[in-house]
């Protein structure tokens, strides 16, 4: 029967963890696996990211709703870009952002709610999200045609930089859908669109 002790044993097991899968791990799931304490293994996270940014490593540890992932440094994407020479995907267009941020503040969320709040057939844009792999269907509304409802994903959340959908920046008090189509144009959303328009190469370099 194998243990870990407080300090860089579990560091070294977390990493080892990290790195061999690749992907979002709970913290609840990484206690239980190395059999010691959820705190124990936020302490560990927190001490290797520290020390990852520190020394300018060229991976780094991210936190995305209680879970953690490592992932590569994006200041190093054009030498992995090189060696993988992996084709660099098209960043996100304006509508595509807009409707990205009209998904993110009010889902669960019909196509035909998107379309009312910016005035325009959503189609395209919502067909690229879900490429990018930035919104999911997330059930079937109960309203009349049952129309698919959407949301945002882990994946945006990861490529945003954001630990959980409490980070976006926060609406005005008491906006609802139903008084979104006067409210499209609104400093929030705008600001959003813009911030992510401005860096829309992070995005890429994330994934």
């Amino acid at each position: 029967m194998w243990n870990l002790t407080i300090g860089k044993n579990i560091e070294c097991a977390l990493e080892a963890v990290l790195f061999s899968l690749g992907e979002a791990v709970e913290f609840e799931k990484l206690a239980e696996a190395l059999e010691v304490r959820e705190d124990e293994v936020k302490n560990a996270f927190q001490s290797l990211k520290k020390r990852y940014e520190e020394e300018g490593r060229g991976i780094r540890l991210i936190e995305i709703e209680n879970c953690i992932q490592m992932c590569s440094n994006p200041d190093y994407y054009e030498c992995i870009q090189r060696v993988t020479q992996i084709k660099r995907q098209a960043g996100l267009s304006s509508a595509a952002l807009e409707t990205l941020s009209i998904i993110a503040y009010n889902q669960p969320v019909t196509k035909g709610t998107m379309d009312f709040i910016r005035g325009v057939d959503c189609t395209y844009s919502v067909a690229r999200l879900l490429e990018r792999g930035f919104i999911d269907e997330l059930g079937r509304a109960e309203t009349p045609g049952r129309p698919i409802l959407y949301g945002t994903t882990m994946e945006f959340l990861r490529c945003f930089g954001l630990k959980s959908l409490e980070d976006l920046p926060p609406l005005p008090e008491k906006e609802v859908v139903e008084e979104a189509a006067e409210n499209v144009k609104s400093d929030v959303i705008e600001q959003f669109v813009k911030e992510n328009e401005e860096n829309n190469d992070a995005v890429e370099l994330n994934e």
